[in-house]
Protein backbone atom coordinates (compact mmCIF):
# COMPACT_ATOMS: atom_id res chain seq x y z
CA UNK A 1 0.00 0.00 0.00
CA UNK A 2 1.32 3.19 -1.01
CA UNK A 3 1.93 6.09 1.23
CA UNK A 4 -1.59 7.83 -0.52
CA UNK A 5 -3.50 5.06 0.24
CA UNK A 6 -2.39 4.94 3.74
CA UNK A 7 -2.81 8.09 4.24
CA UNK A 8 -6.44 8.00 2.77
CA UNK A 9 -7.44 4.66 4.89
CA UNK A 10 -6.37 6.02 7.99
CA UNK A 11 -8.42 8.96 7.71
CA UNK A 12 -11.39 6.58 6.94
CA UNK A 13 -11.04 4.43 9.64
CA UNK A 14 -10.70 8.15 11.98
CA UNK A 15 -13.84 9.36 10.28
CA UNK A 16 -15.63 5.59 10.98
CA UNK A 17 -14.33 5.53 14.83
CA UNK A 18 -17.58 5.51 16.83
CA UNK A 19 -18.53 8.74 18.97
CA UNK A 20 -18.63 6.36 21.89
CA UNK A 21 -14.95 5.29 20.92
CA UNK A 22 -13.76 8.62 21.12
CA UNK A 23 -15.22 9.87 24.16
CA UNK A 24 -14.73 6.65 26.29
CA UNK A 25 -10.90 7.43 26.92
CA UNK A 26 -11.72 11.10 27.48
CA UNK A 27 -14.17 10.63 30.14
CA UNK A 28 -11.85 8.13 31.90
CA UNK A 29 -9.04 10.58 32.21
CA UNK A 30 -11.02 13.45 32.88
CA UNK A 31 -12.69 11.36 35.99
CA UNK A 32 -9.52 10.20 37.64
CA UNK A 33 -8.21 13.76 37.55
CA UNK A 34 -11.10 14.61 39.30
CA UNK A 35 -10.96 12.20 41.90
CA UNK A 36 -7.25 12.70 42.52
CA UNK A 37 -7.78 16.05 42.90
CA UNK A 38 -11.17 16.10 45.13
CA UNK A 39 -9.36 13.78 47.67
CA UNK A 40 -6.71 15.86 47.55
CA UNK A 41 -8.86 19.09 48.17
CA UNK A 42 -10.82 16.94 51.33
CA UNK A 43 -7.57 15.75 52.58
CA UNK A 44 -7.18 20.21 52.93
CA UNK A 45 -10.55 21.21 53.21
CA UNK A 46 -13.61 19.31 54.12
CA UNK A 47 -15.92 22.32 52.37
CA UNK A 48 -18.23 20.13 50.17
CA UNK A 49 -18.01 23.43 47.80
CA UNK A 50 -14.64 22.95 47.77
CA UNK A 51 -14.98 19.37 46.44
CA UNK A 52 -17.75 20.18 44.06
CA UNK A 53 -15.23 23.27 42.66
CA UNK A 54 -12.67 20.88 42.23
CA UNK A 55 -14.28 18.46 40.00
CA UNK A 56 -15.34 21.27 37.92
CA UNK A 57 -12.77 22.68 37.44
CA UNK A 58 -11.02 19.37 36.30
CA UNK A 59 -13.92 18.89 33.90
CA UNK A 60 -14.05 22.50 32.14
CA UNK A 61 -9.55 22.09 32.10
CA UNK A 62 -10.23 18.34 30.62
CA UNK A 63 -12.84 19.57 27.95
CA UNK A 64 -11.10 22.67 26.85
CA UNK A 65 -7.36 20.95 26.42
CA UNK A 66 -5.69 23.91 27.51
CA UNK A 67 -3.27 21.43 28.80
CA UNK A 68 -2.62 19.62 25.47
CA UNK A 69 0.45 21.82 24.33
CA UNK A 70 3.00 23.95 26.09
CA UNK A 71 1.37 27.64 25.45
CA UNK A 72 -2.24 25.75 26.86
CA UNK A 73 -0.13 24.87 30.10
CA UNK A 74 0.59 28.44 30.99
CA UNK A 75 -2.41 29.78 30.35
CA UNK A 76 -3.93 27.77 32.09
CA UNK A 77 -2.03 28.13 35.57
CA UNK A 78 -2.61 31.98 35.36
CA UNK A 79 -6.41 31.63 33.67
CA UNK A 80 -7.61 28.54 36.62
CA UNK A 81 -6.43 30.52 39.53
CA UNK A 82 -8.32 33.65 38.25
CA UNK A 83 -11.37 31.44 37.66
CA UNK A 84 -11.35 30.21 41.04
CA UNK A 85 -10.85 33.53 42.38
CA UNK A 86 -13.61 35.51 40.24
CA UNK A 87 -16.33 32.51 40.87
CA UNK A 88 -15.84 32.92 44.23
CA UNK A 89 -16.02 36.93 44.04
CA UNK A 90 -18.70 37.17 41.81
CA UNK A 91 -20.89 34.00 44.37
CA UNK A 92 -20.00 36.75 47.07
CA UNK A 93 -21.77 39.14 45.41
CA UNK A 94 -24.63 37.25 44.16
CA UNK A 95 -24.94 35.92 48.28
CA UNK A 96 -24.51 39.14 49.85
CA UNK A 97 -25.57 42.12 47.25
CA UNK A 98 -27.91 39.64 44.63
CA UNK A 99 -29.20 42.47 42.48
CA UNK A 100 -25.15 43.82 42.08
CA UNK A 101 -24.32 40.20 41.99
CA UNK A 102 -26.85 39.71 38.72
CA UNK A 103 -25.50 42.89 37.22
CA UNK A 104 -21.84 41.85 37.34
CA UNK A 105 -22.87 38.22 36.18
CA UNK A 106 -25.18 39.85 33.00
CA UNK A 107 -22.37 41.92 31.81
CA UNK A 108 -19.70 39.63 32.24
CA UNK A 109 -21.29 37.35 29.66
CA UNK A 110 -22.07 39.96 27.58
CA UNK A 111 -18.96 41.28 27.21
CA UNK A 112 -17.43 37.28 26.68
CA UNK A 113 -20.04 36.78 23.79
CA UNK A 114 -19.65 40.48 22.04
CA UNK A 115 -15.43 40.18 22.17
CA UNK A 116 -15.94 37.16 19.45
CA UNK A 117 -16.40 40.24 16.75
CA UNK A 118 -12.27 40.82 17.06
CA UNK A 119 -11.33 37.31 15.63
CA UNK A 120 -9.84 34.20 17.36
CA UNK A 121 -7.59 35.45 20.16
CA UNK A 122 -10.71 37.93 21.12
CA UNK A 123 -12.87 34.51 21.25
CA UNK A 124 -10.51 32.55 23.38
CA UNK A 125 -10.50 35.50 25.86
CA UNK A 126 -14.11 35.61 25.49
CA UNK A 127 -14.56 31.68 26.29
CA UNK A 128 -11.68 32.45 29.73
CA UNK A 129 -13.68 35.22 30.64
CA UNK A 130 -17.15 33.01 30.15
CA UNK A 131 -15.76 30.40 32.25
CA UNK A 132 -15.71 31.28 36.32
CA UNK A 133 -19.36 32.57 35.54
CA UNK A 134 -20.25 28.83 34.32
CA UNK A 135 -18.52 27.47 36.98
CA UNK A 136 -20.74 29.96 39.60
CA UNK A 137 -23.85 28.57 37.86
CA UNK A 138 -23.12 24.73 38.31
CA UNK A 139 -21.24 25.56 42.12
CA UNK A 140 -23.31 28.17 43.64
CA UNK A 141 -21.45 30.10 46.92
CA UNK A 142 -21.63 28.29 50.03
CA UNK A 143 -20.30 30.01 53.26
CA UNK A 144 -17.76 28.25 54.38
CA UNK A 145 -18.20 25.96 58.02
CA UNK A 146 -15.17 24.69 58.87
CA UNK A 147 -11.71 25.97 59.12
CA UNK A 148 -9.17 24.16 57.02
CA UNK A 149 -5.35 24.09 56.82
CA UNK A 150 -5.72 26.86 54.16
CA UNK A 151 -7.59 30.22 54.59
CA UNK A 152 -10.92 30.30 52.81
CA UNK A 153 -9.71 32.87 50.57
CA UNK A 154 -6.47 31.16 49.35
CA UNK A 155 -8.40 28.10 48.48
CA UNK A 156 -9.89 28.61 44.84
CA UNK A 157 -6.47 29.50 43.81
CA UNK A 158 -5.31 26.00 45.71
CA UNK A 159 -7.73 23.99 44.22
CA UNK A 160 -7.29 25.44 40.58
CA UNK A 161 -3.53 24.45 40.61
CA UNK A 162 -4.00 20.82 42.07
CA UNK A 163 -6.63 20.10 39.08
CA UNK A 164 -3.96 21.64 36.78
CA UNK A 165 -1.45 19.27 38.01
CA UNK A 166 -3.65 16.21 38.28
CA UNK A 167 -5.22 16.70 34.53
CA UNK A 168 -1.68 17.06 33.21
CA UNK A 169 -0.85 13.85 35.19
CA UNK A 170 -3.16 11.77 33.46
CA UNK A 171 -3.28 13.06 30.20
CA UNK A 172 0.55 13.12 29.93
CA UNK A 173 -0.12 9.18 31.41
CA UNK A 174 -2.54 8.72 28.82
CA UNK A 175 -0.61 10.23 25.77
CA UNK A 176 2.69 8.50 26.56
CA UNK A 177 0.36 4.71 26.67
CA UNK A 178 -1.06 6.13 23.00
CA UNK A 179 -4.63 6.31 25.06
CA UNK A 180 -5.18 10.57 23.77
CA UNK A 181 -3.88 12.17 20.97
CA UNK A 182 -2.34 15.73 21.16
CA UNK A 183 -4.98 18.04 19.46
CA UNK A 184 -4.34 18.91 15.61
CA UNK A 185 -7.26 20.41 14.33
CA UNK A 186 -6.05 23.11 11.81
CA UNK A 187 -7.82 26.47 11.75
CA UNK A 188 -10.28 27.39 9.37
CA UNK A 189 -10.15 30.97 7.30
CA UNK A 190 -13.05 32.64 8.19
CA UNK A 191 -14.15 35.75 5.91
CA UNK A 192 -14.11 39.21 7.69
CA UNK A 193 -17.29 40.03 8.92
CA UNK A 194 -19.68 42.45 7.61
CA UNK A 195 -19.72 45.69 8.57
CA UNK A 196 -21.95 46.57 11.51
CA UNK A 197 -25.26 48.63 11.38
CA UNK A 198 -27.56 49.86 14.01
CA UNK A 199 -30.65 48.45 12.40
CA UNK A 200 -28.91 45.04 11.98
CA UNK A 201 -26.01 43.98 14.46
CA UNK A 202 -23.85 41.32 13.26
CA UNK A 203 -24.14 37.69 14.66
CA UNK A 204 -21.82 37.88 17.47
CA UNK A 205 -23.33 41.38 18.75
CA UNK A 206 -26.65 39.72 18.45
CA UNK A 207 -26.11 36.46 20.66
CA UNK A 208 -24.66 38.87 23.37
CA UNK A 209 -27.80 40.63 23.19
CA UNK A 210 -29.76 37.62 23.30
CA UNK A 211 -28.08 36.35 26.08
CA UNK A 212 -27.86 39.16 28.26
CA UNK A 213 -31.37 39.89 27.89
CA UNK A 214 -32.32 36.16 28.70
CA UNK A 215 -29.96 36.32 32.07
CA UNK A 216 -31.72 39.23 32.81
CA UNK A 217 -34.99 37.85 32.60
CA UNK A 218 -34.14 34.72 34.43
CA UNK A 219 -32.52 36.78 37.20
CA UNK A 220 -35.57 38.63 37.80
CA UNK A 221 -38.46 35.93 38.07
CA UNK A 222 -35.82 33.73 39.11
CA UNK A 223 -35.55 36.10 42.66
CA UNK A 224 -39.26 37.17 42.09
CA UNK A 225 -40.89 33.65 41.70
CA UNK A 226 -38.05 30.96 43.16
CA UNK A 227 -36.11 33.46 45.40
CA UNK A 228 -34.14 29.44 47.15
CA UNK A 229 -33.43 28.08 43.70
CA UNK A 230 -33.17 31.15 41.52
CA UNK A 231 -29.90 29.29 39.75
CA UNK A 232 -31.79 26.68 37.83
CA UNK A 233 -33.62 29.11 36.04
CA UNK A 234 -30.67 30.99 35.11
CA UNK A 235 -28.63 28.28 34.54
CA UNK A 236 -31.04 26.42 31.97
CA UNK A 237 -31.70 30.36 30.27
CA UNK A 238 -27.83 30.24 30.23
CA UNK A 239 -27.64 26.72 28.70
CA UNK A 240 -29.37 26.96 25.87
CA UNK A 241 -28.38 30.10 25.09
CA UNK A 242 -24.99 29.53 24.76
CA UNK A 243 -22.93 28.38 21.84
CA UNK A 244 -26.59 30.02 20.54
CA UNK A 245 -25.55 28.57 16.36
CA UNK A 246 -29.32 29.78 15.13
CA UNK A 247 -32.64 29.89 16.74
CA UNK A 248 -33.35 26.13 15.33
CA UNK A 249 -30.22 25.16 17.37
CA UNK A 250 -31.24 26.64 20.77
CA UNK A 251 -34.89 25.36 20.58
CA UNK A 252 -33.42 21.70 19.75
CA UNK A 253 -31.49 22.04 23.11
CA UNK A 254 -34.03 23.58 24.93
CA UNK A 255 -36.18 20.22 24.17
CA UNK A 256 -33.14 18.29 25.56
CA UNK A 257 -32.59 20.41 28.53
CA UNK A 258 -36.33 19.65 29.81
CA UNK A 259 -36.46 16.30 28.81
CA UNK A 260 -32.84 15.30 30.29
CA UNK A 261 -33.80 17.06 33.28
CA UNK A 262 -37.28 15.27 33.82
CA UNK A 263 -35.27 11.84 33.31
CA UNK A 264 -32.68 13.02 35.51
CA UNK A 265 -35.14 14.50 38.21
CA UNK A 266 -37.12 10.92 38.38
CA UNK A 267 -33.39 9.25 38.91
CA UNK A 268 -32.44 11.31 41.72
CA UNK A 269 -35.93 10.91 43.21
CA UNK A 270 -35.09 7.49 43.25
CA UNK A 271 -31.54 7.24 44.08
CA UNK A 272 -32.31 9.76 47.30
CA UNK A 273 -35.79 8.30 48.53
CA UNK A 274 -35.70 4.62 47.54
CA UNK A 275 -31.73 3.68 48.21
CA UNK A 276 -30.24 3.68 51.49
CA UNK A 277 -26.81 5.11 50.92
CA UNK A 278 -24.77 7.18 53.12
CA UNK A 279 -22.38 10.07 51.85
CA UNK A 280 -19.66 8.11 50.59
CA UNK A 281 -21.93 5.89 48.57
CA UNK A 282 -23.35 9.27 47.24
CA UNK A 283 -20.47 10.54 46.12
CA UNK A 284 -18.99 7.22 44.11
CA UNK A 285 -22.94 7.96 42.53
CA UNK A 286 -22.49 11.31 41.46
CA UNK A 287 -18.77 10.72 39.93
CA UNK A 288 -20.21 7.82 37.60
CA UNK A 289 -23.26 10.25 37.05
CA UNK A 290 -20.76 12.56 35.75
CA UNK A 291 -18.42 10.11 34.07
CA UNK A 292 -21.81 8.67 31.98
CA UNK A 293 -22.55 12.37 30.59
CA UNK A 294 -19.29 12.94 29.69
CA UNK A 295 -18.98 9.76 27.74
CA UNK A 296 -22.54 10.01 26.24
CA UNK A 297 -22.60 13.20 24.98
CA UNK A 298 -21.68 13.11 22.03
CA UNK A 299 -24.73 10.80 21.21
CA UNK A 300 -27.16 13.58 22.34
CA UNK A 301 -26.87 16.76 24.96
CA UNK A 302 -30.14 14.90 26.31
CA UNK A 303 -27.64 12.41 27.85
CA UNK A 304 -25.55 15.21 29.61
CA UNK A 305 -28.43 17.03 30.75
CA UNK A 306 -30.11 14.07 32.46
CA UNK A 307 -27.12 13.21 34.62
CA UNK A 308 -26.00 16.41 35.56
CA UNK A 309 -29.23 16.95 36.83
CA UNK A 310 -29.08 14.12 39.06
CA UNK A 311 -25.54 15.15 39.96
CA UNK A 312 -26.83 18.64 41.02
CA UNK A 313 -29.97 16.98 42.42
CA UNK A 314 -28.08 14.68 44.94
CA UNK A 315 -25.88 17.36 45.96
CA UNK A 316 -28.36 19.06 47.88
CA UNK A 317 -28.39 16.15 50.41
CA UNK A 318 -24.93 17.89 51.00
CA UNK A 319 -26.28 20.87 51.74
CA UNK A 320 -28.96 19.90 54.58
CA UNK A 321 -31.52 19.42 51.67
CA UNK A 322 -32.85 16.62 51.02
CA UNK A 323 -32.89 15.60 47.00
CA UNK A 324 -36.56 14.78 47.11
CA UNK A 325 -37.75 18.03 48.52
CA UNK A 326 -36.69 20.32 45.85
CA UNK A 327 -36.84 17.57 42.46
CA UNK A 328 -40.23 18.61 40.95
CA UNK A 329 -39.77 22.23 41.83
CA UNK A 330 -36.66 21.94 39.95
CA UNK A 331 -38.18 20.81 37.34
CA UNK A 332 -40.35 23.65 36.93
CA UNK A 333 -37.74 26.26 37.70
CA UNK A 334 -35.70 24.10 34.43
CA UNK A 335 -38.74 24.21 32.13
CA UNK A 336 -38.98 28.22 33.24
CA UNK A 337 -35.10 28.92 31.94
CA UNK A 338 -36.16 26.66 29.30
CA UNK A 339 -39.15 29.08 27.89
CA UNK A 340 -37.00 32.23 28.35
CA UNK A 341 -34.06 31.02 26.39
CA UNK A 342 -36.01 30.15 23.24
CA UNK A 343 -38.30 33.15 23.87
CA UNK A 344 -35.17 35.54 23.45
CA UNK A 345 -33.70 33.68 21.06
CA UNK A 346 -36.20 32.97 19.00
CA UNK A 347 -38.28 36.79 18.82
CA UNK A 348 -35.20 39.55 19.98
CA UNK A 349 -32.95 39.61 16.84
CA UNK A 350 -32.94 36.67 16.09
CA UNK A 351 -29.67 34.76 14.33
CA UNK A 352 -31.32 32.11 11.11
CA UNK A 353 -29.61 28.83 11.64
CA UNK A 354 -30.03 28.10 7.77
CA UNK A 355 -27.36 31.24 8.06
CA UNK A 356 -25.47 29.93 9.93
CA UNK A 357 -25.63 26.42 8.33
CA UNK A 358 -24.70 28.29 4.83
CA UNK A 359 -21.52 30.02 5.87
CA UNK A 360 -20.30 27.06 7.46
CA UNK A 361 -20.89 24.95 4.00
CA UNK A 362 -19.47 27.82 2.40
CA UNK A 363 -16.20 27.78 4.50
CA UNK A 364 -15.79 23.70 4.14
CA UNK A 365 -16.19 24.53 0.33
CA UNK A 366 -13.71 27.11 0.53
CA UNK A 367 -11.41 25.05 2.09
CA UNK A 368 -11.80 22.08 -0.48
CA UNK A 369 -11.22 24.53 -3.30
CA UNK A 370 -8.16 25.69 -1.58
CA UNK A 371 -7.20 22.28 -1.00
CA UNK A 372 -7.74 21.20 -4.68
CA UNK A 373 -5.73 24.46 -6.20
CA UNK A 374 -3.24 23.21 -8.45
CA UNK A 375 -1.24 26.12 -7.84
CA UNK A 376 -1.04 25.28 -4.29
CA UNK A 377 2.99 23.78 -3.43
CA UNK A 378 1.80 20.91 -1.16
CA UNK A 379 -1.58 19.97 -0.14
CA UNK A 380 -3.21 18.57 2.90
CA UNK A 381 -6.98 18.07 3.71
CA UNK A 382 -6.90 18.86 7.15
CA UNK A 383 -8.93 22.31 6.65
CA UNK A 384 -11.42 20.81 4.71
CA UNK A 385 -11.88 18.13 7.19
CA UNK A 386 -12.05 20.77 10.24
CA UNK A 387 -14.50 22.53 8.31
CA UNK A 388 -16.52 19.41 7.87
CA UNK A 389 -16.84 19.37 11.78
CA UNK A 390 -17.91 22.96 11.77
CA UNK A 391 -20.94 21.31 9.75
CA UNK A 392 -21.37 18.68 11.79
CA UNK A 393 -21.47 20.22 15.15
CA UNK A 394 -24.48 21.99 13.89
CA UNK A 395 -26.59 19.12 12.18
CA UNK A 396 -28.23 17.30 15.06
CA UNK A 397 -30.58 20.15 15.14
CA UNK A 398 -31.30 20.03 11.27
CA UNK A 399 -31.53 16.25 11.70
CA UNK A 400 -33.95 16.64 14.45
CA UNK A 401 -36.46 19.22 12.39
CA UNK A 402 -36.11 16.95 9.41
CA UNK A 403 -39.74 15.44 9.06
CA UNK A 404 -41.23 18.73 10.50
CA UNK A 405 -39.03 21.16 8.18
CA UNK A 406 -40.28 19.03 5.40
CA UNK A 407 -44.22 20.79 5.58
CA UNK A 408 -43.44 24.64 6.25
CA UNK A 409 -40.12 24.99 4.00
CA UNK A 410 -39.08 24.34 0.40
CA UNK A 411 -35.24 24.00 1.21
CA UNK A 412 -34.17 20.82 2.80
CA UNK A 413 -31.24 21.56 5.10
CA UNK A 414 -30.48 18.44 6.59
CA UNK A 415 -29.46 17.19 3.27
CA UNK A 416 -27.48 19.59 2.05
CA UNK A 417 -25.91 18.49 5.33
CA UNK A 418 -26.07 14.68 4.21
CA UNK A 419 -24.80 15.44 0.62
CA UNK A 420 -21.62 17.83 2.06
CA UNK A 421 -20.74 14.84 4.63
CA UNK A 422 -21.09 12.52 1.89
CA UNK A 423 -18.11 14.43 0.07
CA UNK A 424 -15.53 13.73 2.94
CA UNK A 425 -13.78 10.63 2.00
CA UNK A 426 -14.19 10.96 -2.22
CA UNK A 427 -12.93 14.31 -1.45
CA UNK A 428 -9.43 13.73 0.90
CA UNK A 429 -9.48 11.10 -1.58
CA UNK A 430 -8.77 13.71 -4.34
CA UNK A 431 -6.75 16.06 -2.68
CA UNK A 432 -3.98 13.24 -1.51
CA UNK A 433 -3.52 12.59 -4.82
CA UNK A 434 -3.33 15.71 -5.97
CA UNK A 435 -5.36 16.05 -9.53
CA UNK A 436 -8.58 16.76 -9.77
CA UNK A 437 -10.53 16.39 -13.14
CA UNK A 438 -11.88 19.29 -14.66
CA UNK A 439 -15.78 17.73 -14.20
CA UNK A 440 -15.06 18.50 -10.12
CA UNK A 441 -14.00 21.99 -10.39
CA UNK A 442 -16.76 22.98 -12.49
CA UNK A 443 -19.32 21.48 -9.81
CA UNK A 444 -17.37 23.18 -6.70
CA UNK A 445 -17.65 26.49 -8.56
CA UNK A 446 -21.10 25.87 -8.69
CA UNK A 447 -21.89 24.56 -5.45
CA UNK A 448 -20.40 27.54 -4.15
CA UNK A 449 -21.48 30.25 -6.07
CA UNK A 450 -25.64 28.23 -4.75
CA UNK A 451 -24.87 29.42 -1.37
CA UNK A 452 -26.27 32.74 -2.10
CA UNK A 453 -30.05 30.83 -3.60
CA UNK A 454 -31.53 28.36 -1.29
CA UNK A 455 -33.30 26.75 -4.04
CA UNK A 456 -30.27 25.66 -5.72
CA UNK A 457 -28.33 24.48 -3.08
CA UNK A 458 -29.12 21.03 -3.00
CA UNK A 459 -28.78 20.29 -6.75
CA UNK A 460 -25.27 21.76 -6.40
CA UNK A 461 -24.28 19.63 -4.05
CA UNK A 462 -25.77 16.63 -5.18
CA UNK A 463 -24.10 17.29 -8.91
CA UNK A 464 -20.48 17.75 -6.63
CA UNK A 465 -21.01 14.48 -4.47
CA UNK A 466 -21.46 12.64 -7.89
CA UNK A 467 -18.67 14.22 -9.40
CA UNK A 468 -16.35 13.60 -6.50
CA UNK A 469 -17.40 10.05 -6.05
CA UNK A 470 -17.01 9.47 -10.18
CA UNK A 471 -13.69 11.03 -9.96
CA UNK A 472 -12.50 8.88 -7.05
CA UNK A 473 -13.63 6.19 -8.69
CA UNK A 474 -11.31 6.42 -11.79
Amino acid sequence: MDATNRISASFRAGAARPPLTRTLVEAVTALLASIATLLCVLAISPESGSGVLAVVLCLSLSRSQLDRDRRGRIEAFFVLPAVGLAAAGIGILLFRFPIVGATVFTTGMFVSIWLRRFGPMARRVGSLIALPFVTLLTVPYLPPRHHGLVPPVLMPILIALLALFWVNVVHVLAQALRLLKPVTLQAVAHPAAPAESSLRPIASTRMAIQMALALALAFAIGYLAFPQHWAWVVLTAFIVNSGNRGRLDVAHKSVQRVLGAAAGTMVAGLVSTHLDIDRHAMVVVMLAAVFLGMWLRPISYGWWALFVTVVLALLQDFVGVPASHVLWSRLEEIAVGAVIGVAVAWFVLPVRSTAILRRRIADALAALATALDRQQPTRAPGAFFTALHAVEQIAPAFRASRHVARYVRKDRPAEWIDLLLACREPGGRLIEQGNAPASVYQALGHARRSMREPATILPALQQLQASLQQAGSE
